[in-house]
């Protein structure tokens, strides 16, 4: 999805982000969730507490405790 968005020239931001890890969250892919969402610092895109909440929630729905911590813990920091 994201490479046929640059090849469309769509940017990639905080709200296309946090619609590609929620649809991550709700189809229980944390992995691809959490990849996303590393990846927006990597590109610079702010995260947002829709962002945080979405990654938490798909590792939630895994059973990816420590993961989910972790970012709840980032938030916290964060002050998001």
């Amino acid at each position: 999805l994201f490479r046929e968005m640059a090849d469309s020239r769509v940017e990639r931001n905080t709200i296309t982000y946090n619609a590609a890890v929620s649809a991550c969250e709700k189809s229980e892919h944390w992995a691809q969730a959490l990849h996303l969402f590393l990846q927006m610092a990597d590109s610079g895109v702010e995260r947002s507490t829709i962002t945080y909440n979405s990654a938490v929630s798909a590792c939630e729905k895994s059973e990816q405790w420590v993961q989910a911590l972790q970012l709840f813990r980032e938030m916290e920091d964060s002050h998001v």
